[in-house]
């Protein structure tokens, strides 16, 4: 599917849109450029990803296709347990014939997981992350987010596995006030326990608190991640996200709108940059312990947000927007409840014991980003 960025070995497979290619083949150099000499451990190993259908699982299994195919010569094995309730995206139909996947079409939450096993290595990715989302499926998003990963610890407690990384959010620190951002790892939040988005933070907090005792007590070799606005490619237009919302106002020719008064500001983390410091987080050492994985740039608003993405547009297909900014009202009214104002993590910590350093600016992310969405639009039409 891509060139090889370290061996120059041409690839085999499915050909992309040409418009996602070069993404493709810079996303890969950026994950690599990450966790490449990591990953050498991952050679000859097996891996469960959960929720591997979803948004990281597009990055995770297509950089484990290009080391298999360009760097391992026994290749790692991975089963992608998800129950696809949304279906199975285009993408991983393509990558399913592959010998070393298998998948399993299946929930984490009830699953057993000594049927695909054993496994070296587990990532557990399955959640529901968008707050559209998990507003409209609160006990579907607290089982996957507690029961789900209380059956990969104990899978992991019953047998020997070299690392478990569990993804927990950034949403577990709640609004925090002005004084703790940049947010470290070490601050406590402030979050409601009853309201919307509720079903989301505190079932990732409670799993934090189930990884450190499932380590201290019980030995397991977990680490949890705590990703800060990922956005790019595998991330599904109908998202609900406000950066897939922006892009498809964006490229069906509407008017972008803010349902907002485009004051709240956050930081985005380009994928690529994401899914390198959540490989090194798995291979790292540091058992029991949480991760910010994010960037520390400048906040930005969602008013200039979209006004970025507007640039982006017309600079990767010149003169090919026209539309303006407006706001409106969101119809569902616990849409801003509870929406924290400011979002910026301090990543020390990843810096100096992961040696995690994003690379990609917001700029370039949100041109990539738009280069894949016009591709995968393309790739739509001719199926």
């Amino acid at each position: 599917i891509w060139t090889s960025c370290a061996s120059g070995a041409k690839p085999r497979g499915l050909a992309p849109v040409a418009e996602e290619a070069t993404v493709f083949e810079d996303d890969l150099a950026v994950i690599d450029a990450h966790a490449g000499v990591a990953t050498r451990e991952l050679e000859g190993k097996r891996l469960l990803l959960t929720g591997g259908a979803g948004f990281l699982g597009f990055s995770f299994l297509h950089y484990f296709d290009w080391l298999n195919r360009t760097r391992f010569a026994h290749p790692l094995e991975v089963v992608c347990l998800d129950p696809l309730l949304r279906g199975s995206p285009a993408w991983l139909d393509k990558l399913a014939s592959a010998p070393w996947l298998k998948l399993a079409k299946a929930s984490v939450i009830d699953a057993k997981l000594e049927d695909w096993g054993p496994f070296d290595y587990v990532i557990h990715a399955a959640s529901i992350a968008s707050p559209k989302f998990y507003r409209l499926h609160p006990i579907e998003t607290m089982d996957a987010n507690v029961a789900g990963l209380r059956n990969i610890l104990e899978y992991a407690r019953r047998h020997k596995i070299s690392s478990v990384l569990s993804f927990s959010s950034s949403e577990i620190y709640g609004d925090p006030d002005p004084a703790n951002i940049p947010t470290r790892e070490d601050y406590r939040g402030l979050v409601s326990c009853t309201g919307p988005r509720a079903c989301y933070d505190e079932s990732k907090r409670y799993g934090e608190t189930l990884c450190v005792n499932f380590t201290q007590q019980y030995g397991v070799p977990v680490k949890t991640v705590r990703p800060f606005n990922n956005y790019g490619p595998g991330l599904a237009l109908e998202d609900a996200r406000v950066i897939p919302d922006f892009s498809s106002d964006i490229l069906a020719g509407r008017d972008v709108v803010l349902l907002s008064d485009g004051s709240p500001t956050r930081t985005f983390c380009y994928v690529a940059d994401a899914v390198g410091g959540y490989l090194l987080a798995l291979m790292s050492s540091r058992q029991g312990e949480a991760f910010n994985i994010g960037t520390d740039a400048p906040e930005i608003s969602m008013a200039d947000l979209a006004s970025a993405l507007m640039a982006a547009a017309n600079e990767t297909a010149p003169g090919s927007y026209q539309g303006k900014l407006v706001k409106k009202t969101s119809e569902e009214k616990a849409y801003l409840v509870d929406n924290p104002n400011r979002r910026c993590p301090d990543i020390t910590k990843a810096r100096m014991e992961l040696g995690y350093e994003p690379r990609v600016p917001l700029a370039e992310g949100l041109r990539r980003t738009l280069r894949w969405y016009r591709g995968e639009l393309a790739g739509r039409a001719q199926r």
